[in-house]
């Protein structure tokens, strides 16, 4: 093999510009692909880190309540026009045990069982629509850190205390430690204290949201001991569908995913990991052709000196191994700079970019990437190294 390795690198020595220009080119592709790769995987994870945020990755809600159809008297036919039934707020059946179960998953790292429904929020003769959550605070704040995103006050609930969103507390002119009232109607009203102000980033639940304890949520809506959700996280958010299917088939209860209730978002997560793979397709692809157009001009520059290695006894297999061998050295000194370059382009766009996201960099992408790189360069130097190999000495040296 060292004399393979010799010849190889002696041919690469004598076409410089030839060399230069591929390594270029393939170095280019590969920084492409790290950099492309690294950015839509940040750019996805910004997304995913944005929407899961403030949600919880499965949600166990109570089955649908459907209408009860008596059978028709026998001997005769009943025509039936069935309406959707109205979906009244109630309890999950057996919710602490099904809360028991969740504990016990090995793949769900928290569950917390909420009260939520809608009221009315009034301040003199200001009144905004809410929706009230009752939590059990240490179990919810492991699905949604809230105590994190407030932005005045504290976060402290119970006793009277509530935490309202940043959008709510302006539309009612609120600060901390002023009076809010709750009214969940039919006479259900109680006046509570603003702990704390929290800001989520997402305007819908920063006008809308108000944090009580469970207890407070379920004498406003008329749900004593109630849970009318159980939020769930799972420790792989994209095995969030499977869990759900899982936890369905364990408990009898009504489990949505994060992927069910965000159709639209995969679907948008899936076209860039397709477009990503398309896009380094394409790049290997380039970079394959390259590779095999400039060995094939090699071999036609140098046939008499490939003449000349036969008639000296160089064999076929080693000749086809020294254009197998400059396919390799191509594609994994080009990935090596491509690699470096994709980093740099990487660190560039944190350090000068607009700071939109942070783009990670997985240490595996440059390893990838350099195994496609001499991969594809060792298979694209399969035709050029079959036509070298295949020359017949007598032509080769005869050749002008």
């Amino acid at each position: 093999m060292w004399a393979e390795w010799t010849i190889a690198t002696r041919f690469l020595r004598e076409g410089k510009s030839q060399s230069t220009l591929i390594l270029v080119g393939i170095a280019v592709g590969v920084a492409v692909i790290v950099f492309l790769t690294a950015l839509i995987t940040g750019l996805q994870d910004n997304i995913i880190e944005r929407t899961l945020g403030t949600q919880a990755h499965i949600r166990i809600v109570p089955t649908e309540e459907k209408n009860r159809v008596l059978p028709p008297p026998e001997g005769t036919t009943q025509l039936l026009l069935e309406t959707r039934r109205a979906q009244r707020l109630r309890s999950i059946n057996n919710w602490q045990q099904v809360l028991a179960v969740l504990d016990a998953l090995d793949q769900v790292t928290a569950a917390s069982p909420v009260i939520s429904g809608p009221a009315f929020a009034r301040r003199g003769e200001a009144i905004e629509s809410v929706a009230l959550v009752g939590i059990d605070a240490p179990r919810y704040q492991r699905i949604i850190p809230v105590q994190d995103d407030i932005v005045a006050g504290r976060f402290r609930i119970g006793a009277g205390d509530t935490v309202i969103g940043s959008q709510l507390a302006a539309d009612l002119g609120l600060g901390v430690g002023d009076k809010l009232r709750l009214d969940g109607g039919q006479g259900r009203e109680t006046v509570v204290n603003v702990a704390g102000i929290f800001e989520l980033g997402v305007r819908e639940l920063d006008s809308r949201y108000v944090y009580l304890d469970m207890k407070q949520a379920q004498s406003l809506l008329d749900l004593p001991g109630a849970a009318t959700v159980i939020d769930v996280t799972v420790d792989d958010i994209f095995a969030a569908e499977a869990v759900a299917g899982r936890i369905a088939r364990l408990t009898g209860v009504k489990a949505e995913s994060w992927m069910e209730t965000n159709a639209q978002l995969m679907n948008a997560l899936r076209s860039q990991s397709l477009s990503t793979q398309m896009i380094s397709v394409f790049v290997a692809l380039s970079v394959a052709l390259g590779i095999a157009s400039v060995l094939s001009v090699s071999v036609v520059q140098r046939t008499r000196e490939i003449g000349i290695l036969r008639a000296m006894g160089t064999t076929r297999a080693q000749m086809l191994r020294v254009f197998l061998v400059q396919g390799g050295l191509f594609g994994l000194a080009g990935s090596v700079v491509g690699g470096l370059a994709g980093y740099g382009l990487v660190g560039a766009f944190n350090t000068f970019g607009p700071k939109l996201f942070f783009i990670p960099v997985d240490p595996w992408l440059p390893v990838f990437a350099a195994l496609l790189a001499t991969v594809t360069g060792v298979v694209s130097a399969a035709i050029p190294a079959r036509r070298a190999a295949r020359l017949d000495p007598v032509e080769a040296i005869r050749h002008v």
